[in-house]
């Protein structure tokens, strides 16, 4: 096991009246005017906006509005929501929604400190030592970006998806009903599903020694999404289920899996430039497709780790690595597809022609390589999408 710092300053309510703790709470962080920052009509026809502006009005705490947030959020949104800010006089920011109006919040936080084109943050990897407070209302389980240092903005006009982190975007608290994820389409669910996976996924498979007990707190983690995943796509209303991912979704991206261990995220920074180009492909749903062929391209570096989580996670029974691992990966692959989502290229709307212009992108026209068992050049993550037909 490596040494670490580990970091989790969100406090947490989680629960059936979460929201009822919102006036006080930003009370106590000294809020004086709040952004309440969210995306589509879901969060107003829910009525989740309408509890979350009685809290504010109860508390006496005055508040703008800003929505419109997009899937794979946009940079155009982030510089609408810092000239609102600094026009309004706002002082703290609430998220209402998902993974997309976090990431938005978050940079908008940044980029009030940070003076300049926040873009320049995603592309410079800059940062200001300080922003304005953070909270998260969560509606939807998958990206755990309610308890995670990072962030992950899209610029559409360079066809760029590009991530950002830092403790520093860590939220100051979160406000977690498992109730306000009834609604979330099987679609979204499965997504988010598959998201809440491979952000364990991703810290797991690494090089890295044996960290006991993260790797066993990863094994269920993973075990919980899977067996919650299916009980939620069966009933929407599954109250324990939907908690269950709830919950996982925080601990699979606050680090909890992965202290001790030094990774790589690379079927992230792989995905980022697929939905980078393809603005309709959800992330979820792009991770569906890029992990089991990462993982057939390299399971022979590290063949006892990937026979591991065939065997605890997939339950495999085989003393042979090698097969056991190609059991555990192929096991994986058919879950992603029992769950309605893309396994292949094809299904994402993605042709062979587009394999190298994606590729470059991610590899900054091999100016650099992606880390992982093998050092990944434009040609190597070519290779890899061609596993994924």
């Amino acid at each position: 096991m490596h040494d670490f710092v580990y970091y989790t300053p969100t406090r947490v309510f989680f629960g059936k009246n979460a929201e009822e703790n919102i006036g006080r709470e930003l009370e106590s962080f000294g809020a004086t005017k709040v952004l309440v920052h969210f995306g589509g009509g879901s969060a107003r026809r829910s009525g989740l906006l309408d509890k979350v502006e009685k809290q504010l009005q109860d508390a006496g705490l005055p508040y703008a509005e800003l929505g419109g947030v997009e899937p794979n959020p946009k940079i155009g949104k982030v510089r609408e929501g810092i000239d609102f800010c600094k026009k309004e006089g706002v002082d703290f920011i609430l998220a209402v929604g998902g993974g997309s109006v976090l990431d938005s919040s978050k940079a908008i936080a940044l980029g009030l400190e940070q003076g300049g084109d926040p873009w320049e943050m995603f592309m410079t990897g800059k940062i200001p030592d300080k922003r304005i407070p953070i909270g998260a209302v969560i509606t939807i389980s998958a990206a755990g970006s309610e308890m995670s240092n990072s962030c992950v903005i899209s610029n559409p006009d360079e066809h760029l998806k590009r991530s950002l982190n830092s403790d520093i975007n860590r939220p100051q608290v979160a406000f977690m009903n498992p109730e306000n994820t009834f609604t979330v389409s099987p679609y979204q669910t499965a997504c988010g599903v598959v998201d809440i996976m491979m952000h364990t996924l991703e810290r797991y498979f690494c090089d890295s020694p044996t960290a006991e007990p993260t790797d066993s707190i990863a094994e269920a983690v993973l075990t919980s999404t899977i067996d919650a995943g299916r009980r939620a796509m069966a009933d929407p209303e599954d109250y324990d289920a939907r908690a269950t991912l709830m919950w996982c979704s925080s601990l699979s991206h606050n680090n909890l899996t992965g202290v001790g261990r030094n990774f790589w995220f690379v079927c992230h920074k792989l995905e980022h430039d697929i939905s980078g180009w393809f603005d309709n492909v959800a992330h979820g749903a792009g991770l569906a497709v890029v992990f089991p062929a990462w993982a057939k391209y390299e399971y022979k570096n590290d063949p006892k780790r990937f026979a591991r989580f065939a065997r605890k996670v997939w339950g495999v029974v085989n003393d042979d690595d090698e097969a056991a691992a190609l059991e555990g990966i192929e096991k994986t692959k058919s879950f992603f597809r029992e769950l309605g989502m893309p396994v292949t290229m094809a299904e994402l709307g993605v042709t062979p022609d587009w394999y190298e212009k994606i590729a470059s992108y991610t590899t900054d026209f091999d100016k650099k390589t992606i880390v992982s068992y093998t050092p990944l050049n434009t040609e190597r993550i070519m290779e890899i999408y061609r596993l994924a037909e």
